[in-house]
């Protein structure tokens, strides 16, 4: 599943290319994704302009004056930025077609296993916080209101494993399984370690580690593992230095060790019993 990092880089490739162009058409080749499509999409969209881009969590969001497109990329979805005229593929299932100075340019989610969403959130409707999809979400962790005090202070009650604190994404939001499982690989925390139970200073190293990995993630274009790849049709290659996650079995780069993997909450966690203690 595409996780922070590559919605990120897919927020910030798709941005240069409809940012103050104006929507000309939707095209809907199916009647939903994991939920339906806003009825009359294209009438609410067409002839308005796109006055920018932004991200909360795993979800891209397209601004514009009467609302918020709300895009998902599910577990296999990717975006693309496309000339006017590309043939629809299988499991193309929406383009979002716009005009600026350089002519038409077609966004176009191609979604296989169709658990993505395109939705929308009308400014009539309320704060787009208050979308029944981001209202329960955590800060950001690349935001100024992410930080060891924080985690520490949410976690006091706290008896599940700190992997899956991070994961359900109620404290802190994006921080997906990759990302995790490096994340405490790199401040030396067990995953099953109860988050209750880990002092101030080990959260403040947790913190910088997860800032730290996500950045880094971006820089790189994200990961690719199976499906996702970038707007320009690239890969990402942060998944080429990855310290545990998908090593099981793989000697620990720092001590030697072989990685482990185990099951937490249906998900593969990879650490070093080692290093992460």
């Amino acid at each position: 599943m595409p996780e922070l990092p590559e919605v990120e880089v897919t927020r910030r490739g798709v941005a240069p290319h409809i940012e103050g162009r104006v929507v000309e058409q939707v095209v809907l080749r199916r009647e939903g994704l994991r939920w339906p499509f806003p009825p009359a999409l294209s009438e609410l969209l067409a002839g308005h302009r796109i006055l920018g881009t932004n991200r909360r969590g795993k979800y891209l969001l397209i601004e514009f004056e009467h609302g918020t497109l709300i895009v998902h990329l599910g577990m296999s979805g990717h975006l693309r930025v496309l000339p006017p005229g590309i043939e629809a593929r299988k499991h193309d299932h929406f383009d979002l077609v716009v005009n600026g100075p350089e002519g038409k340019q077609v966004l176009r989610l191609h979604d296989p296993r169709r658990f993505g969403a395109v939705l929308w959130h009308g400014k009539d409707e309320g704060e787009l916080e208050q979308h029944m999809l981001l209202r329960g979400l955590g800060v950001e962790p690349l935001g100024e209101g992410f930080s060891g005090e924080l985690l520490w202070r949410e976690t006091r009650k706290r008896s599940a494993p700190i992997k899956q604190v991070l994961l359900a994404g109620d404290i802190v939001v994006g921080v997906g399984n990759i990302y995790a499982c490096e994340s405490l690989f790199r401040a030396g925390i067990n995953p099953k370690t109860p988050a209750a139970r880990i002092s101030r200073a080990r959260y403040d190293r947790l913190a910088e580690a997860i800032k730290e990995i996500l950045a880094a993630a971006i820089v790189q274009g994200g990961s690719t593992l199976r499906d996702f790849i970038a707007v320009n049709g690239q890969s990402g290659y942060f998944q080429q230095t990855y310290f545990v996650y998908d090593r099981a079995g793989v000697p620990c780069r720092n001590c030697g060790a072989p990685v482990r993997q185990i099951k937490q909450g249906q998900r593969s966690t990879f650490y070093c019993v080692q290093c992460q203690r």
